[in-house]
C-alpha cells in the first residue's frame, strides 16, 4: 500500500473536518464513455434523463450532494452492466441540474479519486461502497517538484500552438495553484487528447511521481503532434498565399496589358471570337439580330453572374450552327450503283428504288424534300444501307435512335429558363456535323415513345414534314432553322406502332428477308473478312467452306438477317485464333463434318412441313421475317357440335378461324365432305408454337383448309403452302409479307405456293432468283383453292 494509499481515512486527532468535506462511504455512480473525469476538473455533465435521473435525484437529496463518475469500457452507457465499470474513478459535487424534455445537464466539480471495494447495487440505480484517496497539496520530494516544473514548462510550449489552452490554464489558475502538484497533473492529463484507457491509467495512479510522470509523456505527445499540425498549417498556408500572390500578380498584368493596348480582357477576346464566326456565315435576318441583342448584353453583364453564362453558351450555340453552309452533292447513278453493290449482296430490289430517289434528285438538281423508311426485319442491313447512301451521295452521315424516346424536349429542345437547358437532338447533330444538308439517320422510329412530358411522335411532324421544317423551331434556340435540305433516313422493324401521320410522311422501302444464296454471298463476301479482321486473321489463315456455311445458315442462323450469321463466324474465327496459338499451323479448315466442333450442335433441326387429315401448311409474317405455320384440326368427339381454338392466337387471327369454319360448314356438299358432319362434331383447332403471340388474317385459306381435309377425311397430297384471307362468302383477299412468305416456303423446301390473285403483281416484282423453281397459283375464291388441293 503506498503513502498516499494510508491516509485516505480522515486523520484522528484534534483537527476538525467540515461536513460538507467528510465524504460518505456508500456512493451512487454514473457511466461515463469517452474519457475520464479528473478531480481538477470542473464541467458541465449531459446525461440521459431516462435511465440517470433517479440516480441524479438521489444524489442531490444527501447532505453531501455528491456522484461517482466512472469510465466505462463500452462505447456507449446503453444496456450497461456493473462489469463494464472500471474500479477507479472520480467522486464528484453537483452544484446545479438543469432538466429538459430528453436530457440532464449536470454541473458538477471533480474532488477526488475513489476505488470501487464493493457493490452495493448492480442495477440501476449503480451504487457501490468507495474509498477515497486524499490528493497530496505540496511535492512530496524533489522529483515531484522537478516534474511539476517541466509539466509547466510543457505546457507554455504548447500555449502559442493552440490558444484554446491559455483560456483552459486561466480558469485552473483561477482555483488552484502552480505549487499543487496533484491538481495540476490531473488538469495536465485533461488537456490532452490521449486515448480513455492512457487517461483512465493516468487516473488509477495514485503515487504523484508515477502520476506525472505518465501526464509529463502525454503532454510530450501533445507537443509533438501541435508541431505536426502548426507545419501543416504553414504549409498550407504558403502555399495558398502563393496562388493569391500569383492570382494578384496575373490581375495586375492583365491591367498592365489592358492599359498599352497588347492585350483585351475575357469578355473581349470572346466576343471578338463569336463575332469572327459570324464572318464564315449567313444568318437570316432575325438570327442576325438576335445575336446583335445578345452580343450587347454580354458586353454589359458581370463575368461572373449566372446570367453571364447563360449568354455565353446561347451565343456558342448561335455561332457554332453551320446558317447557310452546304455540302455539294456527287450525283453519279454508276457510281452509286456501285457503292450500292459493293456494300451489299442482293437486296436488288431496294438498290433499284434507291438509284430511282437518286435519279429523281438529278432531275430536280438537289435531293431534299424526301423521307425514307426502310422497313424489314433486324439484321437485314437497313443502318448499313443509310451510311452506303451517304457515300453515294458523298454527305456527312448521323446516325442517332428515337426507340424508347419519351420527352418531347429531346427533339425540340428545353427553354432556357430551365438550368442545363440544351437544344434538341437534330440541332446538336447539324452543329456536330458543320453542314445543313446532312443525312440524318432515325433508327428504330417504330419504337418511339410517349409519356406525360409530351409525345415525340408527334414533334417529329415538325422536324419531318418538307413543308414546315423550313421554319423548324428549336426551343433552347428560339429562332427558325432550315431542316429542307436535309434527307432524313428512318428504320422500323415493323409499320404497325408507326403514327399513321408520320407515316404518311415517308416513301416506304421493304428490305425482306435473305434467301439462303444471299445469305452464302454476304458471308463470303462481307461478314467473314470483317470477323477475320477483327480478330487480326489474315486472309488465307481461315478457310470456310462452302457447304459448312450453308449449314450454319440452315442450322444456327435461320432468321431472316445476318446477324446471328455474323456471330457464328466471329466464334468460328476466335477458335481459330486459340487453335493457332496453341500450334496448329494455319489454313485453319472448317468444313461441315467438323463445323460441331466450333459451334455445338445445331440450333435449328431441319423443318419438315406435317401432313396429315386436317393438317395444312400456312404462311405467315413476323417482324423477324416469314416463317411456316402448320395448323392442325382434329375431331375430339361426337356429343355436341362447336369448336375450340388454342395456340395464342390474336383476335384477328380467332375471327378469322370463325369465318372459315363457319364457310366450310354451309358448303360441306359443295366441297365433297358429308353435309351433316360439323353437325356432329366438336373440333379442336390448334397452331403449334404455342408460347409465341400470333395474329393476322392471312391463315383464313389455311384453316378453312385444314377443315375441309378433316371433313372430307383426306389429307394434301403433295407439299404445297397457302396464304389468304377468307370472307364469309369465300372469297380471298390480298395479304401483306408476300416476299417474305416466299422466302420463308423456299427455305423449307416447298415448291408450290398458293396466294391471293390481287398479290400476282407482288410476286412478279420479286427478283428472278427468289422467284425461280417455284409454281405459283393464284386464287380469287375459295373454290379455286379446293380444286387445287383435291383435284377432281
Amino acid at each position: 500500500m503506498t503513502k498516499s494509499e494510508s491516509e485516505s481515512t480522515p486523520a484522528s486527532g484534534g483537527t476538525l473536518a467540515r461536513a460538507g468535506d467528510v465524504l460518505p462511504t456508500s456512493l451512487p455512480i454514473v457511466p461515463i464513455t469517452n474519457r475520464p473525469f479528473f478531480p481538477a476538473q470542473a464541467i458541465p455533465l449531459v446525461l440521459d434523463r431516462e435511465p440517470w435521473s433517479s440516480t441524479i435525484v438521489a444524489a442531490t437529496e444527501t447532505a453531501h450532494k455528491v456522484v461517482g463518475l466512472v469510465l466505462i469500457r463500452k462505447d456507449e452507457a446503453v444496456d450497461v452492466a456493473s462489469d463494464d465499470f472500471y474500479e477507479m474513478g472520480t467522486v464528484c459535487r453537483i452544484h446545479k441540474v438543469v432538466q429538459n424534455e430528453e436530457k440532464l445537464q449536470v454541473f458538477v466539480e471533480g474532488l477526488k479519486r475513489f476505488r470501487i471495494d464493493q457493490w452495493l447495487s448492480r442495477e440501476r440505480p449503480f451504487a457501490v461502497r468507495a474509498r477515497y484517496f486524499p490528493e497530496p497539496e505540496a511535492p512530496e520530494s524533489s522529483d515531484a517538484k522537478a516534474y511539476s516544473v517541466a509539466v509547466i514548462n510543457t505546457i507554455k510550449e504548447l500555449l502559442p500552438l493552440n490558444p484554446l489552452y491559455g483560456e483552459e490554464l486561466k480558469f485552473f489558475l483561477t482555483r488552484f495553484g502552480p505549487d499543487q502538484p496533484s491538481r495540476l497533473a490531473d488538469f495536465a492529463a485533461s488537456l490532452t487528447t490521449a486515448s480513455k484507457m492512457e487517461l483512465q491509467d493516468v487516473l488509477r495512479t495514485v503515487d504523484l511521481e508515477s502520476r506525472l510522470e505518465k501526464v509529463l509523456f502525454l503532454l510530450k505527445k501533445e507537443l509533438e503532434l501541435a508541431k505536426t499540425q502548426a507545419r501543416i498549417s504553414e504549409r498550407v498556408e504558403e502555399k495558398i498565399n502563393e496562388q493569391q500572390r500569383q492570382f494578384f500578380l496575373r490581375e495586375q498584368l492583365k491591367a498592365i496589358q489592358k492599359e498599352l493596348g497588347i492585350a483585351k480582357d475575357d469578355r473581349t477576346a470572346e466576343i471578338e471570337v463569336f463575332r469572327e464566326r459570324l464572318t464564315t456565315l449567313t444568318l437570316p435576318e432575325a438570327a442576325q439580330k438576335r445575336v446583335e441583342e445578345e452580343l450587347q448584353k454580354m458586353a454589359v453583364l458581370e463575368m461572373g453572374s449566372p446570367e453571364y453564362a447563360v449568354t455565353r453558351n446561347y451565343l456558342e450555340w448561335l455561332t457554332l450552327l453551320p446558317w447557310g453552309r452546304y455540302s455539294t452533292d456527287k450525283i453519279d447513278l454508276k457510281q452509286a450503283r456501285t457503292i450500292l453493290d459493293r456494300d451489299h449482296d442482293g437486296l436488288d430490289d431496294v438498290k433499284d428504288r434507291i438509284i430511282e430517289f437518286l435519279a429523281v434528285g438529278v432531275m430536280k438538281g438537289e435531293v431534299a424534300g424526301s423521307i425514307l423508311l426502310l422497313v424489314g426485319p433486324p439484321g437485314v442491313g437497313k443502318t448499313s444501307i443509310g451510311r452506303s447512301i451517304a457515300a453515294s451521295l458523298g454527305r456527312t452521315f448521323y446516325r442517332f435512335s428515337v426507340g424508347g424516346m419519351r420527352d418531347e424536349a429531346e427533339i425540340k429542345g428545353h427553354r432556357r429558363t430551365y438550368i442545363g437547358a440544351m437544344p434538341g437532338k437534330f440541332i446538336q447533330a447539324i452543329r456536330e456535323v458543320g453542314v445543313a444538308n446532312p443525312i440524318i439517320m432515325l433508327d428504330e422510329i417504330d419504337k418511339i415513345g410517349s409519356s406525360y412530358q409530351g409525345n415525340p411522335a408527334s414533334a417529329l411532324l415538325e422536324v419531318l414534314d418538307p413543308e414546315q421544317n423550313v421554319d423548324f423551331l428549336d426551343h433552347y434556340l428560339d429562332l427558325r432553322f432550315d431542316l429542307s435540305k436535309v434527307l432524313f433516313i428512318c428504320t422500323a422493324n415493323q409499320l404497325d406502332t408507326i403514327p399513321r401521320p408520320l407515316l404518311d410522311r415517308m416513301e416506304v422501302i421493304r428490305l425482306a428477308g435473305y434467301i439462303t444464296s444471299e445469305k452464302m454471298a454476304i458471308a463470303k463476301h462481307h461478314l467473314l473478312p470483317k470477323q477475320m479482321n477483327k480478330v487480326g486473321l489474315k486472309r488465307g489463315q481461315l478457310r470456310i467452306e462452302d457447304q459448312a456455311i450453308r449449314e450454319i445458315i440452315e442450322g444456327y442462323a435461320r432468321e431472316a438477317g445476318v446477324r446471328s450469321l455474323e456471330k457464328k463466324l466471329g466464334s468460328i474465327a476466335r477458335k481459330a485464333v486459340v487453335a493457332m496459338i496453341n500450334g496448329k499451323e494455319p489454313p485453319i479448315k472448317v468444313s461441315a463434318r467438323n463445323l460441331e466442333k466450333y459451334l455445338d450442335r445445331p440450333v435449328f433441326q431441319p423443318i419438315k412441313p406435317l401432313r396429315g387429315v386436317g393438317v395444312v401448311t400456312g404462311l405467315a409474317w413476323t417482324p423477324m421475317g416469314g416463317a411456316i405455320l402448320d395448323i392442325e384440326v382434329t375431331r375430339v368427339h361426337r356429343a355436341t357440335r362447336g369448336i375450340k381454338i388454342t395456340g395464342q392466337l390474336g383476335d384477328v387471327m380467332r375471327e378469322s378461324a370463325e369465318i372459315a369454319y363457319s364457310y366450310i360448314s354451309s358448303h360441306c356438299k359443295q366441297y365433297g365432305a358429308p353435309e351433316d358432319f360439323f353437325d356432329k362434331a366438336s373440333l379442336h383447332l390448334h397452331v403449334p408454337a404455342g408460347a409465341i403471340p400470333k395474329d393476322g388474317p392471312s391463315a383464313g385459306v389455311t384453316i378453312a383448309s385444314a377443315l375441309l381435309s378433316l371433313a372430307r377425311g383426306k389429307r394434301i397430297s403433295r407439299p404445297l403452302a397457302m396464304t389468304g384471307e377468307i370472307t364469309l362468302t369465300g372469297y380471298v383477299l390480298p395479304v401483306g409479307g408476300i416476299r417474305e412468305k416466299i422466302i420463308a416456303a423456299r427455305r423449307v423446301k416447298i415448291p408450290e405456293i398458293i396466294i391471293p390473285e390481287a398479290n400476282r403483281n407482288d410476286f412478279e416484282e420479286l427478283p428472278d432468283n427468289v422467284r425461280s423453281g417455284l409454281v405459283m397459283h393464284y386464287v380469287k375464291h375459295y373454290r379455286d383453292v379446293a380444286a387445287l388441293i383435291f383435284p377432281g
